[in-house]
């Protein structure tokens, strides 16, 4: 069976190690200073920021930052005043955190792992769970909404962003201006149903994470059958260069979930 949890964590700490990918580049100190005076903002999905009330009174707010390593929203929220934990499964994205943190004097607490076993927590340790676009990577997101609802206080915020599930229609290496957009891969999909070993090895190599395109029920309605109601809803486009798609639709999408009285 494939380790997914390990390829993936190769994959990423390339890619944050190599520094080119705007996902792994740390805040800068004006980011912090500015943050710290109440002006600041952060994303879920690649370019519109979360709505400000989506996070009520941020200060003092125990923050899981799920899957969100890599020196940007991390620091962001603990300049904002929350107590942020850091779970992610690079530990070089977490060492991103962890030198943003150092310069600026921050507190942040960080932690390695597999965002679908939060099993280290307790049952209502945090009050909202910050969780950008990143369940892409793992091949079983009912299990992390069950985690999110099991450590989240009854009335907490998960804030989630995902990926279109159409998206994963489409053959992205062959999808470019100079080529018609023609539907090629069944939904849900799975790198591990349509690459083959010696493909996926490369990827890795590469920087290029293992993906998983899940469906919407899966996403949204995995989400209600946990234990939340969703509250708040957006989509957002990426840009032109990162997919040709961009030019006929949102995406990605995010959701504000609030944990039910009766919890997990």
């Amino acid at each position: 069976m494939t380790d997914v949890v390990s390829l993936n964590r190769k994959a990423w700490d390339t890619q944050s190690i190599r520094g080119e990918s705007r996902w792994v580049q740390p805040i800068s100190c004006d980011e912090v200073s500015a943050a710290r005076a109440g002006q600041w903002s952060v994303i879920l999905t690649p370019n519109k920021p979360v709505p400000e009330h989506w996070f009520g009174h941020i200060a003092d707010q125990d923050v899981l930052a799920l899957a969100s390593g890599g020196g940007q929203q991390v620091p962001t929220l603990a300049a904002a005043g929350a107590n942020v934990t850091s779970f992610d499964n690079s530990p070089a994205q977490l060492q991103k955190d962890r030198e943003v943190a150092d310069r600026e004097g921050l507190d942040i607490h960080l932690e390695q792992g597999d965002m679908a076993d939060l099993s280290r927590f307790s049952a209502e340790r945090f009050d909202l769970i910050f969780h950008p676009i990143s369940n892409v990577f793992t091949p079983n997101i009912t299990r992390v909404w069950q985690e999110c609802a099991r450590v989240l206080r009854p009335g907490g915020r998960l804030l989630a962003g995902f990926m279109n599930p159409d998206f994963f229609l489409f053959d992205h290496e062959k999808l470019t201006t100079d080529n018609p957009i023609e539907v090629t891969f069944e939904l849900p999909y799975s790198d591990l149903d349509h690459l083959s070993e010696a493909a996926i090895a490369v990827r890795v190599e590469n920087g290029e994470a293992i993906e998983f395109g899940h469906s919407l029920d899966n996403q949204i309605g995995a989400q209600i059958a946990a234990g939340f109601k969703i509250s708040g809803f957006y989509e957002d486009r990426w840009s032109n260069e990162a997919s040709p798609l961009n030019r006929y639709m949102p995406t990605s999408m995010a959701t504000l979930a609030i944990k039910t009285d009766e919890g997990y």
